[in-house]
């Protein structure tokens, strides 16, 4: 269970990757206009095809918006700094060994997330980024947290985030802070934030 549960949570960072990476390029796949879209192989500039090349032998026959995406996502591969670089390669080879179900989920999940207004896309990614931000140990005590909850908790929780403001949310993560080792008495502190 704890093997799955680390796969999860790579799944949820190789997303991000996905974000920045190719699955964009869904949408436009089955776009007629972009058919004749997305360069050969052999018109690829030297640097391009050396970024590129381990899709050298099936580059022709991936679809031209993959093309396209891919593109994109060498150029702002020459954009980043080395730290940055090392981060997305990390992120790549974690979804190289993710097993295809789990692959297909995270594809689900970004396209989930696609369909979602702004408004709760950005709100969705300032708690990623606010979950990055914590520490190592806070944020296994909220995964093991989460694990330990039913599915119609997960859902109350989930439907509670949605409806507060950004400042009880994070009066709630501030509590859930300081509320290490009370177990399940999280229900009954958190049904108090809601005034």
């Amino acid at each position: 269970m704890k093997h799955r549960t680390r796969v999860g949570w790579r799944v949820l960072a190789v997303t991000g990757w996905l974000l920045v990476a190719g699955s964009a390029a869904s949408a436009k796949d089955g776009d007629p206009a972009s058919a004749n879209a997305g360069p050969a192989w052999s018109e690829l500039s030297a640097e391009q095809q050396r970024l590129l090349g381990t899709y050298r032998d099936e580059w022709n026959s991936l679809p031209p918006g993959r093309r396209e995406a891919m593109l994109r996502s060498a150029e702002r591969w020459q954009d980043m700094s080395p730290e940055q670089r090392a981060r997305a390669q990390d992120r790549f080879k974690q979804w190289q060994n993710l097993p295809p179900d789990e692959r297909e989920r995270a594809r689900e999940r970004y396209e989930r997330f696609r369909e979602l207004p702004p408004e709760e896309q950005r709100r969705l990614r300032e708690g990623y980024h606010k979950y990055q931000g914590m520490p190592p140990e806070q944020r296994e005590e909220l995964r093991e947290r989460w694990r330990d909850m039913s599915p119609e908790e997960r859902e109350r929780a989930k439907q509670k985030s949605r409806d507060a403001s950004p400042e009880e949310r994070d009066r709630g993560r501030e509590q859930q802070g300081k509320g290490k080792g009370k177990g399940k008495g999280k229900d009954k502190d958190q049904e108090g934030d809601r005034e």
